[in-house]
């Protein structure tokens, strides 16, 4: 009753200065697994991606934009809470309850930490999740927490949620020739729930999360092809994300909400395999790495009459903790007082404007050499990283293997520069440290 009360006197102040036709639906598309240079506009050279590209061209493209995490679980509790993942025990991906003690990591996002979706259902939006959670619910783990508990009116989901819906789950496991939507479907299934959505509850502001498990492996675009994680099956299955986006798009321009809502796509990590770097775009590392390879992510907003049209933007750093706070902004929403956030508003930046941003980013990756043996070789990173404008350092928890690179004219990460800086480095590598110190 009494978030009832709030919620109603809350909208009755929006309404008094007019800003209630003015808060745009939001529509957050996060792919899943997908490389920095896996989309056209981009450099990518897969496959034409003509309907994410359109995107580009009718907002902002971003290139400085970074996930939480190398990986799923903690990448998407970055945007849904605006703080560091490990600050609420989320350090892998979740698994069962012996992978994620062996990981050390809690089972299933706290309902108490910040939602963005509760945040902006308090405020009056109505709020939708369909695609992959991965927050929580899967292989043993059956106490997680409903979609309800974070703020959502309605979901549809995969089996690694809380709640998986039957058409996609046929079986105990990611995928199933059992399952009554093919995997090759399953993206068209999130639009449609999305844009049955948006079209039950126009006249009230939405948020949804629409997170497709493409390009994320397996690769299965149809029945009648051999199964594999072949380039082809990846072309495939990127084009087919693409052809639904564009879908996506179509349908709110159908709906007559096109003009107002404001579309983010992006990924929650890097990709694996990378087909020898070109799916990372030529940066160094994968999924599972704190190279750019592994957290520097494709990156659009677009928001007719605000996000200019075309605009490239390469100098605002953001991360994925700065959506909450950012479209809070947008939407009007208070934040929750409780939240030590993370994250900055960078909206200023989704209005054409660069962005400074005040504090730096950490991530962490990597707290013991079994949980965490992947990948190997070359983009194999430290398990600490700091950036602070152009430096980034990467380090052992220990403090020892501190590598510094200077991103503005390094970006691919190739000359260590922390023998030449070691007054820089040593800043960061204290910085981060003390950082490391304060998780749980």
């Amino acid at each position: 009753m009494k978030n009832t009360c709030a919620t109603l006197a809350f909208l009755a102040i929006l309404a008094c200065h007019g800003l209630a036709a003015e808060r745009p639906n939001v529509v957050f598309i996060l792919a899943d697994d997908m490389g920095y240079g896996d989309i056209g506009c981009n450099g990518g050279t897969f496959v034409p991606t003509p309907n994410i590209d359109a995107l580009a061209r009718d907002g902002i493209r971003f290139t400085q934009y970074t996930s939480a995490s190398p990986i799923c679980s903690p990448s998407r509790a970055g945007c849904t809470t605006g703080m560091f993942p490990a600050r609420w025990r989320l350090t892998s991906y979740l698994q069962a309850r012996a992978g994620n003690r062996a990981c050390g990591q809690a089972d299933f996002l706290d309902a108490n930490a910040p939602s963005l979706a509760r945040t902006l259902k308090t405020a009056g939006y109505a709020t939708g999740h369909f695609g992959k959670w991965h927050m929580g619910g899967g292989r043993d783990v059956s106490n997680a927490p409903p979609f309800a508990a974070y703020g959502f009116d309605e979901h549809a989901s995969t089996w690694e949620s809380p709640e998986p819906h039957p058409d996609i789950t046929g079986s105990d496991w990611i995928w199933s020739p059992k399952d009554k939507v093919k995997r090759w479907d399953r993206t068209a299934f999130f639009v449609d729930k999305t844009l049955d959505f948006l079209r039950r509850h126009q006249g009230q502001p939405c948020y949804v999360n629409l997170w497709p498990d493409d390009v994320h492996t397996p690769w299965v675009p149809a029945d009648d092809v051999p199964k594999g994680e072949t380039p082809e099956n990846f072309r495939r299955v990127l084009a087919e994300l693409d052809r639904q986006v564009g879908r996506l798009m179509s349908g709110l321009k159908a709906l007559g909400i096109d003009g107002q809502t404001l579309v983010v796509f992006a990924s929650d990590n890097g990709p694996l395999p990378t087909f020898k770097g070109a799916r990372a775009g030529g940066l160094r590392g994968s999924k599972m790495s704190l190279y750019e390879g592994g957290i520097r992510m494709p990156c659009v907003v677009r928001w007719p009459g605000h996000a200019p049209a075309g605009r490239l933007d390469g100098q605002t750093v953001w991360n994925a903790v700065d959506l909450f706070p950012s479209l809070c902004a947008v939407a009007g929403a208070a934040l929750p007082k409780e939240g030590a956030f993370d994250g900055e508003d960078i909206s200023a930046a989704w209005n054409g404007k660069t962005v400074a941003r005040a504090k730096p980013l950490f991530w962490e990756y990597g707290r013991n050499g079994t949980s965490f043996k992947y990948p190997q070789g070359r983009g194999r990173s430290p398990s600490l990283a700091v950036r602070d404008g152009n430096w980034k350092l990467l380090v052992m928890a220990d403090g020892t293997g501190a590598e510094l690179y200077d991103l503005g004219s390094d970006p691919g990460e190739a000359r260590n520069l922390a023998a030449e800086n070691p007054g820089e480095a040593q800043r960061l590598r204290e910085s981060v440290l003390a950082w490391r110190r304060s998780l749980p």
